[in-house]
């Protein structure tokens, strides 16, 4: 591993509470109360001995990046945006070639629609500065087709025949399948639980271990920071799927990661109309490795789908507060229901993640879990939902919930229900989920 590789991992913590971007829509004002408005160089706003003054008292000198103080609300709606130019859209339109103008040598710039594209560009800065807005342009980022074409480019492009990878055995189900493709390959595939760090006891001689917190469907959570430390200290590199939080939600790159992965489908972009993954990455040898492995298999998106994606970031700290309220509020309410077992969320309380998560997520997503009786009854209970959609996935603006033992692929009872919140009025999506609960209760008396 690099020596920027290490220093990657040396961030402070996100529970410090030194950080001066922990309030969400937080404002740069000058002296004279006009707003200072951050644009692709975030620079503060500058004048005659002028300094920005943010909420919390702090002076911010003309010229100083103040991308670390910005609260969540104003990085995400300035994000990755352009230099502004006179009669010029605030965010270009897609950008549709396959080949670019390329006379005499082919150096800088864009050349070939597999390689780059001025609309991922604007993307992948974006979710950079969202993953990691400390670090400035010392982390790059990878657009993909899909969340599976990026981690599988970090996997393959990382691992060879005689390595060995860590993977947790209670993550995302196309999981298994990548696992019987890395052993066709020559790789050694260890597997632990991602509850209590289970992960530590079979890192030694590994070449790279995978972390998915909280896991998917099961919820559980690991220290990230302590499974990094120990990781590096026997030269592992550490990947972080970060799909379920997202960056407002967790940073893995500040808590240590060589990579922050994850599906842009979910609710980076919330509409569910896209597919779309992303690698973030500080170190530049790792990065380019990742680069390489993507213009190898062409796993690239479309610049359409770049775009909206650029588009709906936007609103993301919107959707997420929503979302993540009012999945709190609903996992509140069915802990006082005796029919559901098994209830996790990771923003309650009593969950038994809750500790571990408390420290180093700053929201909490918008999933949670819990088992019925039986198969029977959890699908009486999906069909008795009326503002609910049965669906897969998670993430979206409209609430989803699926009996997940249905693909076959998760070590989860028949009746075990993943419930996606969505952004509606939290009283109406409380009282359809227990209206259903009732209903489905009378159809089997």
């Amino acid at each position: 591993m690099t020596e920027s590789g290490r220093k990657g991992g040396s961030g402070a913590g996100l529970g410090d509470g030194a950080r001066a971007a922990s309030g969400d829509g937080t404002r740069m004002a000058s002296s004279d109360g006009t707003r200072a408005v951050p644009g692709g160089s975030t620079r503060a706003v500058p004048g005659d001995g002028t300094r920005a003054v943010l909420r919390d008292g702090t002076r911010v000198a003309p010229g100083d990046d103040i991308r670390a103080v910005l609260g969540d609300g104003t990085r995400v709606v300035r994000v990755g945006l352009p230099e502004p130019v006179k009669h010029e859209p605030t965010l270009p339109g897609p950008v549709f070639a396959a080949h670019f103008h390329l006379p005499g040598d082919p150096t800088g710039g864009y050349a070939y629609g597999r390689d780059e594209n001025p609309t991922w560009t604007h993307l992948e800065r974006a979710i950079g500065e969202l993953e990691a807005p400390d670090a400035g342009s010392d982390v790059e980022t990878l657009v993909f087709a899909s969340g599976m074409a990026a981690i599988s480019a970090v996997l393959f492009s990382q691992l060879r025949a005689g390595d060995a990878v860590v993977l947790p055995d209670d993550g995302y189900q196309v999981l298994p399948l990548v696992r019987e493709q890395l052993t066709a390959y020559g790789i050694e595939v260890r597997t632990a639980p991602t509850g209590d760090d289970a992960q530590l006891d079979v890192l030694d001689g590994a070449r790279l271990l995978w972390i998915e917190t909280p896991s998917n469907p099961g919820l559980d959570v690991c220290d990230v920071r302590r499974l990094a430390e120990a990781a590096h200290a026997r030269g592992v590199l550490v990947a972080v799927d970060n799909t379920l939080a997202t960056p407002l939600g967790q940073r893995p790159l500040e808590l240590g990661a060589d990579f922050a992965v994850a599906s842009g489908t979910k609710m980076l972009t919330g509409h569910g109309d896209i597919l779309l993954g992303y690698v973030a990455c500080r170190d530049a040898e790792l990065t380019a490795s990742v680069r390489r492995w993507r213009k190898i298999v062409g796993a690239i998106p479309g610049p359409m789908e770049a775009w909206l994606a650029h588009r709906s970031l936007a609103t993301l700290q919107l959707r997420a507060d929503r979302q993540n309220a009012n999945a709190l509020v609903l996992a509140q309410a069915l802990r006082e229901r005796t029919e559901v077992a098994g209830l996790r969320y990771p923003g309650l309380p009593d969950d038994p993640s809750h500790k571990v998560a408390a420290r180093q997520m700053r929201r909490f997503g918008c999933v949670l879990s819990f088992t019925l009786s039986s198969r029977e009854r959890a699908e009486r209970f999906l069909e008795s939902l009326r503002l609910v959609d049965d669906a897969t996935s998670f993430g979206g603006l409209r609430s989803t919930a699926e009996r997940r033992g249905r693909w076959g692929g998760d070590a989860v009872p028949e009746g075990f229900i993943r419930f996606s919140a969505g952004a509606e009025d939290p009283d109406d999506l409380v009282a359809d989920v227990l209206r259903a609960l009732d209903e489905s209760a009378e159809a089997a008396d």
